[in-house]
Order: C-alpha cells, then sequence, then structure tokens
C-alpha cells in the first residue's frame, strides 16, 4: 500500500485461517481502492495457504460498487472498477482454498455477488437487505452477476431476485441461496472461524481440483460476461 493511502482492509492469520475484514467507515463501498486491498489480501492468503474468513465491518458487508466513481466522469476508472469487481468475485470461485463468508449485514448489488462467491456463508441475523438492486434503481443487471446469481441462487428465487430486484432479509436469504446459515450478530464472528476450522481438515489439493471441476462451466461463462459487460476499449458500461 503507497504512502497516505488509506487502509481498508485488515488481515489476521491465525491457526490457518486468514480472517479479511472490509471496513471504509461507512458502508464498505467496493471503490477501485478497497477492491486492490481486497485483491491483495486474498494473495497474501494464497501465499500463507489459508482458508479464508471474508467479513465486513457490523451492519454492512458491502453496499456494492462507489457509485461516485461512475458519476465521477472517468469512463475507464468506472470500468476498470466494474471489471474489477467481477474478477474478484471469480477469484473467490477459483480460490485454491476454502473461502467462508461472514456476512455483517446488508449486502447490495455487487456486496451480494461477492457474497454468492462465497464456499460458505453465514449471515447475521436482523434487519439486513441482501439484494440485486439493480432493475430497482435504473440499471441493467451484468451478464456477470447472471451467471453468478444462476449457479448460486435457488431457480425458483432467480427471477423474484434479479428480474423483480426482490430484497432478502437473512432468513429468507438461506432459502434463497445467498447464505448457507444464520447466526446472532455476536456469534458470526465465532460461528464463520469454526466453518473455516472444520474446512482446513479437506485435503487441499482434493478441495482444488474439485472446486474447479464442478465451477468449470460457471468460470468459463463468468470470464467471457466479464469481457462483454466491460471491454477494456469500451465506450460505455452497465453498473453493478
Amino acid at each position: 500500500m503507497g504512502a497516505g493511502a488509506a487502509e481498508l482492509v485488515s488481515y489476521r492469520m491465525r491457526d490457518g485461517i486468514a480472517t479479511i475484514t472490509m471496513d471504509d467507515g461507512k458502508v464498505n463501498v467496493l471503490s477501485p481502492a478497497m477492491l486492490r486491498q481486497v485483491g491483495a489480501a486474498f494473495d497474501r492468503a494464497e501465499a500463507d495457504q489459508a482458508v479464508v474468513v471474508l467479513g465486513g465491518r457490523d451492519g454492512v458487508f458491502s453496499a456494492g460498487f462507489d457509485l461516485g466513481v461512475l458519476r465521477g466522469g472517468d469512463r475507464d476508472e468506472a470500468i476498470g472498477m466494474f471489471r474489477g469487481g467481477f474478477e474478484l468475485a471469480t477469484r473467490i470461485l477459483a480460490f485454491p482454498r476454502p473461502v467462508v463468508v461472514a456476512c455483517t449485514g446488508h449486502a447490495i448489488a455487487m456486496g451480494a455477488f461477492l457474497v454468492l462467491s462465497g464456499d460458505y456463508r453465514i449471515g447475521a441475523a436482523g434487519p439486513f437487505r441482501l439484494t440485486a438492486n439493480e432493475v430497482a434503481i435504473g440499471l441493467t443487471l451484468p451478464y456477470a452477476a447472471a451467471e453468478i446469481c444462476r449457479a448460486r441462487l435457488a431457480p425458483a428465487h432467480l427471477h423474484r431476485a434479479l428480474v423483480l430486484a426482490e430484497p432478502y432479509q437473512p432468513e429468507a436469504a438461506v432459502v434463497a441461496g445467498f447464505l448457507d446459515a444464520v447466526t446472532e450478530p455476536a456469534q458470526l464472528a465465532d460461528a464463520a472461524a469454526e466453518v473455516a476450522g472444520r474446512l482446513r481438515a479437506l485435503d487441499p489439493a482434493a478441495h482444488a481440483a474439485t472446486k474447479l471441476r464442478v465451477r468449470e462451466n460457471l468460470l468459463a461463462a463468468l470470464r467471457a460476461a466479464i469481457d462483454l459487460d466491460y471491454p477494456v476499449a469500451a465506450t460505455s458500461a452497465a453498473a453493478g
């Protein structure tokens, strides 16, 4: 991290588990800086051969992309941010060790797509929303988001979640497929660490190879969708 850069992501390594926590002091927007720091933390976790727990700050996992970047008028920066978000999701989906997501609260748009990219997702109970809200705010859902959701959401909820932009509170999010489990906020860190500890017992080589086999079609479709949504030389882009 360069001198003067804000510290948006913390990294803690203990007992073979790397805990990566996003905290910008607000709603954890996925700005270019946040994406770079999360990516660097995953670099470190991969080098440490660690199981990962990815979380946010109390009450919010992530509110999605930094729309201030989009409104700022720098098209290349905006496209780079959008690509970077879905490239991070792709990396999480293909990460060689298990990734546990501790969804600490609201997960909106790209924040929800990152939740969906984890191997096991535990949410904090409470009045939180997990939602792909693009249609509700006048945006067309990116192809890349559709690919992630098609693979991870329950088929009966795909239309409701994407085409109708339905928000889900944590218990309903388990039924829809956004989450695997819900626990009280005070117990979330311990619950995520317990799952991560259990997943450490998996054979690393078998886990990595099997994950790539199971997700082979998704990963190929996702990489093609990213190029379709956000070509490097594009003159326009949709937001996620």
